[in-house]
Protein backbone atom coordinates (compact mmCIF):
# COMPACT_ATOMS: atom_id res chain seq x y z
CA UNK A 1 0.00 0.00 0.00
CA UNK A 2 1.02 3.76 -0.73
CA UNK A 3 -0.48 5.06 2.77
CA UNK A 4 2.65 6.33 5.29
CA UNK A 5 0.92 7.78 8.41
CA UNK A 6 1.08 11.49 9.27
CA UNK A 7 3.71 10.65 11.87
CA UNK A 8 5.96 8.94 9.27
CA UNK A 9 6.09 11.72 6.87
CA UNK A 10 6.64 14.34 9.52
CA UNK A 11 9.76 12.03 10.34
CA UNK A 12 10.72 11.58 6.50
CA UNK A 13 10.74 14.96 5.86
CA UNK A 14 12.48 16.94 8.88
CA UNK A 15 15.15 14.18 8.96
CA UNK A 16 15.84 14.08 4.77
CA UNK A 17 15.39 17.49 4.19
CA UNK A 18 18.15 18.37 6.33
CA UNK A 19 20.30 15.58 6.32
CA UNK A 20 20.05 14.16 3.02
CA UNK A 21 18.73 16.47 0.92
CA UNK A 22 15.73 14.48 -0.73
CA UNK A 23 12.22 13.06 0.58
CA UNK A 24 11.33 9.84 -0.49
CA UNK A 25 7.57 7.76 -0.88
CA UNK A 26 4.83 8.35 -2.89
CA UNK A 27 2.36 10.08 -0.57
CA UNK A 28 5.70 11.82 1.44
CA UNK A 29 6.46 13.69 -2.13
CA UNK A 30 3.10 14.95 -2.16
CA UNK A 31 2.55 16.40 0.64
CA UNK A 32 5.66 17.95 0.29
CA UNK A 33 4.66 19.42 -2.74
CA UNK A 34 1.20 20.69 -1.32
CA UNK A 35 3.53 22.48 1.75
CA UNK A 36 5.57 24.48 -1.80
CA UNK A 37 8.66 23.33 -0.34
CA UNK A 38 11.41 24.43 -2.72
CA UNK A 39 12.09 21.03 -4.82
CA UNK A 40 15.04 20.57 -7.21
CA UNK A 41 13.53 17.44 -9.07
CA UNK A 42 11.18 14.80 -8.83
CA UNK A 43 12.61 11.13 -9.78
CA UNK A 44 10.05 8.28 -10.55
CA UNK A 45 10.87 5.02 -11.33
CA UNK A 46 10.93 4.40 -15.24
CA UNK A 47 8.46 1.34 -15.11
CA UNK A 48 6.57 2.51 -12.18
CA UNK A 49 2.40 2.19 -12.58
CA UNK A 50 0.62 4.92 -13.32
CA UNK A 51 -1.73 4.94 -10.21
CA UNK A 52 -3.92 7.83 -9.57
CA UNK A 53 -1.93 9.21 -7.22
CA UNK A 54 0.96 8.92 -8.82
CA UNK A 55 -0.34 10.79 -11.91
CA UNK A 56 -1.62 13.50 -9.20
CA UNK A 57 1.65 13.67 -7.93
CA UNK A 58 2.93 14.41 -11.74
CA UNK A 59 0.49 17.02 -12.19
CA UNK A 60 1.02 18.40 -9.19
CA UNK A 61 4.70 19.27 -9.80
CA UNK A 62 3.89 20.19 -13.59
CA UNK A 63 1.79 22.86 -12.03
CA UNK A 64 4.82 23.98 -9.97
CA UNK A 65 7.63 23.74 -13.15
CA UNK A 66 9.41 21.10 -10.92
CA UNK A 67 11.54 18.52 -13.50
CA UNK A 68 10.74 15.07 -13.42
CA UNK A 69 12.86 12.19 -14.72
CA UNK A 70 11.31 8.74 -15.69
CA UNK A 71 14.67 6.64 -13.96
CA UNK A 72 16.34 3.31 -13.73
CA UNK A 73 15.03 1.59 -9.91
CA UNK A 74 19.15 1.40 -9.56
CA UNK A 75 19.16 5.24 -9.43
CA UNK A 76 16.37 5.23 -6.71
CA UNK A 77 18.40 2.70 -4.98
CA UNK A 78 21.87 4.97 -4.84
CA UNK A 79 19.74 7.47 -3.19
CA UNK A 80 18.49 5.42 -0.53
CA UNK A 81 17.94 1.57 0.33
CA UNK A 82 14.27 2.27 2.25
CA UNK A 83 10.99 1.94 0.55
CA UNK A 84 10.89 4.75 -1.48
CA UNK A 85 7.74 3.33 -3.77
CA UNK A 86 9.73 4.67 -7.14
CA UNK A 87 9.44 8.34 -6.46
CA UNK A 88 12.11 10.61 -4.54
CA UNK A 89 12.27 14.58 -4.61
CA UNK A 90 15.06 16.21 -4.99
CA UNK A 91 14.84 19.10 -2.63
CA UNK A 92 16.92 22.52 -3.24
CA UNK A 93 18.86 24.60 -0.32
CA UNK A 94 17.79 28.27 -2.08
CA UNK A 95 14.76 29.63 -3.25
CA UNK A 96 14.78 30.08 -6.70
CA UNK A 97 13.94 33.82 -7.89
CA UNK A 98 12.74 34.77 -11.52
CA UNK A 99 14.94 36.42 -13.85
CA UNK A 100 13.22 39.54 -14.52
CA UNK A 101 12.37 40.20 -10.91
CA UNK A 102 16.17 40.25 -10.33
CA UNK A 103 17.19 42.35 -13.61
CA UNK A 104 14.45 45.01 -12.34
CA UNK A 105 15.39 45.14 -8.80
CA UNK A 106 19.54 45.69 -10.32
CA UNK A 107 17.88 48.89 -12.20
CA UNK A 108 16.05 49.83 -9.97
CA UNK A 109 19.05 50.44 -6.95
CA UNK A 110 21.16 52.00 -9.70
CA UNK A 111 23.59 49.35 -10.46
CA UNK A 112 25.29 48.09 -13.01
CA UNK A 113 24.48 44.62 -13.87
CA UNK A 114 26.61 41.41 -13.87
CA UNK A 115 25.07 38.22 -14.94
CA UNK A 116 26.60 34.55 -14.70
CA UNK A 117 24.40 32.60 -17.19
CA UNK A 118 25.41 28.54 -16.54
CA UNK A 119 24.92 26.37 -19.43
CA UNK A 120 24.37 22.81 -18.33
CA UNK A 121 27.26 22.90 -15.47
CA UNK A 122 25.86 19.61 -13.77
CA UNK A 123 29.11 19.23 -11.09
CA UNK A 124 27.61 19.85 -7.74
CA UNK A 125 31.51 21.06 -6.74
CA UNK A 126 31.73 23.14 -9.70
CA UNK A 127 28.46 24.89 -9.49
CA UNK A 128 29.32 25.78 -6.22
CA UNK A 129 32.68 26.54 -6.65
CA UNK A 130 31.54 29.16 -9.94
CA UNK A 131 28.42 30.53 -6.86
CA UNK A 132 31.49 31.31 -4.04
CA UNK A 133 33.42 32.91 -6.74
CA UNK A 134 30.51 34.67 -8.12
CA UNK A 135 29.31 36.37 -5.09
CA UNK A 136 33.17 37.35 -4.25
CA UNK A 137 33.10 39.15 -7.77
CA UNK A 138 29.52 40.99 -7.43
CA UNK A 139 27.62 38.70 -9.43
CA UNK A 140 24.09 39.98 -8.83
CA UNK A 141 22.92 36.62 -9.80
CA UNK A 142 23.26 33.67 -11.71
CA UNK A 143 20.99 31.37 -14.37
CA UNK A 144 20.66 28.12 -14.72
CA UNK A 145 18.63 26.55 -17.32
CA UNK A 146 15.28 24.25 -15.67
CA UNK A 147 17.11 20.67 -16.59
CA UNK A 148 20.39 19.80 -16.92
CA UNK A 149 22.10 21.58 -14.00
CA UNK A 150 23.43 20.69 -10.62
CA UNK A 151 21.17 20.34 -7.61
CA UNK A 152 21.33 22.51 -5.73
CA UNK A 153 21.82 20.84 -2.69
CA UNK A 154 23.63 20.92 0.98
CA UNK A 155 26.70 19.98 -1.22
CA UNK A 156 26.30 22.64 -3.42
CA UNK A 157 25.85 25.26 -0.37
CA UNK A 158 28.94 23.36 1.23
CA UNK A 159 31.27 24.05 -1.59
CA UNK A 160 29.71 27.48 -2.24
CA UNK A 161 31.08 28.03 1.55
CA UNK A 162 27.77 29.38 1.54
CA UNK A 163 27.82 31.85 -1.00
CA UNK A 164 23.92 30.35 -2.44
CA UNK A 165 22.52 31.78 0.51
CA UNK A 166 23.77 35.59 -1.05
CA UNK A 167 23.67 35.01 -4.85
CA UNK A 168 20.17 35.12 -6.20
CA UNK A 169 19.84 32.01 -8.66
CA UNK A 170 17.26 32.19 -11.42
CA UNK A 171 16.22 28.64 -12.73
CA UNK A 172 14.89 29.26 -16.60
CA UNK A 173 12.63 26.83 -18.81
CA UNK A 174 14.68 28.08 -21.79
CA UNK A 175 18.27 30.03 -21.62
CA UNK A 176 17.62 31.59 -25.26
CA UNK A 177 14.46 33.01 -23.79
CA UNK A 178 16.53 34.63 -20.70
CA UNK A 179 19.58 35.91 -22.91
CA UNK A 180 17.02 37.50 -25.43
CA UNK A 181 15.63 39.18 -22.41
CA UNK A 182 18.81 39.98 -20.87
CA UNK A 183 19.92 41.70 -24.37
CA UNK A 184 16.79 43.49 -24.66
CA UNK A 185 17.49 44.67 -21.02
CA UNK A 186 20.28 46.19 -22.64
CA UNK A 187 22.87 43.67 -21.16
CA UNK A 188 25.80 43.08 -23.59
CA UNK A 189 26.11 38.92 -24.26
CA UNK A 190 29.93 37.76 -23.43
CA UNK A 191 30.24 33.97 -24.35
CA UNK A 192 33.81 32.54 -22.62
CA UNK A 193 34.91 29.79 -24.93
CA UNK A 194 37.71 28.07 -26.86
CA UNK A 195 35.98 29.36 -29.73
CA UNK A 196 37.31 32.27 -30.51
CA UNK A 197 40.22 34.75 -31.39
CA UNK A 198 39.61 37.27 -28.92
CA UNK A 199 40.95 37.45 -25.17
CA UNK A 200 38.89 38.25 -22.47
CA UNK A 201 40.59 41.89 -22.36
CA UNK A 202 38.60 42.74 -24.98
CA UNK A 203 35.05 43.86 -24.20
CA UNK A 204 34.47 47.10 -22.06
CA UNK A 205 32.95 44.97 -18.99
CA UNK A 206 32.16 48.33 -17.51
CA UNK A 207 28.96 47.71 -19.53
CA UNK A 208 25.90 46.04 -18.33
CA UNK A 209 27.07 42.35 -18.95
CA UNK A 210 25.83 38.70 -19.03
CA UNK A 211 28.39 36.52 -19.25
CA UNK A 212 27.82 32.37 -20.35
CA UNK A 213 29.97 29.34 -19.09
CA UNK A 214 29.41 26.37 -20.90
CA UNK A 215 29.35 23.08 -20.30
CA UNK A 216 32.71 21.14 -20.01
CA UNK A 217 32.07 18.35 -22.07
CA UNK A 218 31.16 20.47 -25.22
CA UNK A 219 30.92 24.19 -23.96
CA UNK A 220 28.18 26.22 -25.01
CA UNK A 221 25.46 25.56 -26.86
CA UNK A 222 25.65 26.75 -30.55
CA UNK A 223 21.85 28.24 -30.44
CA UNK A 224 23.63 30.57 -27.33
CA UNK A 225 26.75 31.35 -28.96
CA UNK A 226 25.15 32.89 -31.50
CA UNK A 227 23.11 35.11 -28.69
CA UNK A 228 26.62 36.68 -28.25
CA UNK A 229 27.63 39.79 -28.66
CA UNK A 230 31.05 38.74 -28.12
CA UNK A 231 33.18 35.45 -27.87
CA UNK A 232 35.91 35.90 -25.72
CA UNK A 233 38.62 32.85 -24.61
CA UNK A 234 41.50 32.43 -21.95
CA UNK A 235 44.65 33.04 -23.00
CA UNK A 236 46.78 29.60 -22.78
CA UNK A 237 50.48 29.21 -22.29
CA UNK A 238 50.74 25.27 -21.45
CA UNK A 239 50.26 21.94 -23.22
CA UNK A 240 46.56 21.48 -21.97
CA UNK A 241 44.24 23.16 -23.63
CA UNK A 242 41.68 23.94 -21.36
CA UNK A 243 40.77 24.33 -17.83
CA UNK A 244 37.91 23.47 -15.42
CA UNK A 245 34.90 25.53 -15.76
CA UNK A 246 35.05 27.03 -11.96
CA UNK A 247 38.54 28.31 -12.36
CA UNK A 248 37.39 29.79 -15.85
CA UNK A 249 34.74 31.69 -14.27
CA UNK A 250 36.88 33.09 -11.73
CA UNK A 251 39.16 34.18 -14.19
CA UNK A 252 36.90 35.90 -16.40
CA UNK A 253 34.61 37.50 -13.45
CA UNK A 254 38.10 38.84 -12.20
CA UNK A 255 38.79 40.63 -15.31
CA UNK A 256 35.44 41.97 -14.99
CA UNK A 257 36.30 43.50 -11.04
CA UNK A 258 39.49 44.44 -12.60
CA UNK A 259 37.65 46.29 -15.41
CA UNK A 260 35.26 47.95 -12.63
CA UNK A 261 37.54 48.73 -10.10
CA UNK A 262 40.31 50.64 -12.89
Amino acid sequence: MYYISFVSFTFIFSNYMQKNDFVFGIHSVLETLKANTTIDKVLIQKDLQNAEVVQQLIAMARSRQIPISRVPLMKLNKITAKNHQGVIALLSTVNFVPLNVVVQDIFEQGKNPLILVLDRITDVRNFGAIVRSAECAGVHAVVVPYKETAQIGSDAMKTSSGALNYVPICKERNLRQALNYLKNSGLQIIACTEKSHDLIYKPDFSLPTAIIMGSEEDGINPDLLKLADNRVKIPMQGKITSLNVAVSAGIILYEVVRQRLS
